[in-house]
């Protein structure tokens, strides 16, 4: 008997345990005090950055909507910070920001060293290289000697370097802190070239003086999985931003948007019970109410929808979806399952 007591209060307290480390310190923080302080571009059209009202819209904005949609009921429930690339990790560390949905690539040294957890990708994208169409250049190789705009303490700096080493041509940087002010300095006719990822180049270019006079060249140089982050140490608010971005994935997976979910809150298939919190599970696994994925997709929408309103190809940017496509449809987006 004295046995079994033993193993019970074991039992008890490693309950306990698991209860506390559960109860995430970021989590905490975020409900005291009633929002999400989300870091983002602000400098980048359709991705972050707020319109002639002040108004903050952009797939990163969507996204960091999407999780307090999640934790709060309340898409609305975010305050902004925009960031430079250089600000945007010691922002996250320091805890000036809870959240950094700012086009930043997912790197082995920047989960490690850096101490941050990166969740699902919500933009494939990779490196590119903008140039004025009056050069006549019609590949990166063709640039030996060119100025080149770029972004300070980013995988693009390297990456660009790593290009013109690899083929033999010379750069000539122009380094310039601020994505805006970056561009600003090559329409003005500083540099020869921009280099970033792609789809920044494009939502540059959507809000140049004349857009149709610069031509984005076809060599993409990297890999760019972009990813919001979170910092190391509380596990239940990474799920949750975690499966915040797999909700809007799956639930084009499954043709749920923002105007059919209060029509799929009734069906019978029970993936879309699980899903919507019809049955319960998943919200308690999170810490969460059970409509915490209908509320997201009832105020910011699905995947499909988020891209296309801000950068698909009915938009300044064009974009196609192509790697960020549903893997049904040949690209990466892939949902696990919600049970």
């Amino acid at each position: 008997m004295k046995l079994r007591r033993v193993v019970c209060l074991m039992v008890i307290l490693s309950l306990a345990m698991v209860a506390t480390a559960f109860a995430g310190k970021d989590l905490d923080a975020v409900l005291k005090k009633g929002f999400i302080q989300a870091g983002v571009n602000g400098g980048v059209f359709g991705f972050g950055m707020p319109d002639e009202k002040g108004i903050w819209k952009g797939l990163d904005v969507d996204t960091a909507r999407a999780v307090a949609a999640a934790v709060f009921g309340d898409a609305d429930k975010v305050k902004y910070t925009p960031l430079t690339a250089q600000q945007r990790f010691t922002a996250l560390q320091s805890g000036e920001i809870d959240l950094l949905t700012r086009n930043a690539t997912r790197t082995l040294s920047r989960e490690t060293q850096l101490g941050l957890n990166f969740v699902t990708v919500n933009y494939y994208d990779g490196q590119g290289f903008m140039v004025p169409k009056k050069l006549g250049v019609k590949s990166a190789k063709e640039l030996d000697g060119a100025t080149v705009c770029v972004l300070p303490g980013t995988t693009t700096e390297q990456n660009a370097a790593d290009f013109f080493r690899t083929n033999k041509i010379k750069m000539n940087p122009v380094v310039i802190e601020s994505t805006s002010e970056l561009a600003k300095t090559f329409f003005a006719g500083r540099c020869d070239v921009l280099t970033s990822d792609a789809s920044q180049l494009a939502g540059s270019r959507a809000v140049a003086p004349n857009p149709a006079d610069y031509a984005i060249l076809p060599e993409i140089i990297s890999k760019a999985p972009l990813a919001p982050a979170v910092r190391h140490g509380d596990d239940q608010f990474r799920d949750i931003v975690d499966f915040a971005v797999l909700a809007m994935i799956n639930a084009e997976e499954l043709g749920i948007t923002s105007q059919n979910v209060d029509k799929m809150l009734k069906s019978e298939n029970p993936v879309i019970q699980r899903f919507l919190g019809v049955v319960e599970g998943n919200g308690k696994a999170l810490g969460l109410d059970e409509k915490w994925a209908y509320n997201i997709i009832k105020q910011v929408g699905n995947y499909g929808e988020v891209f296309e309103r801000n950068v698909g190809v009915n938009t300044k940017l064009g974009i196609e979806r192509g790697l960020n496509a549903l893997w049904t449809n040949g690209g990466l987006m892939y949902s696990p399952p919600f049970k």
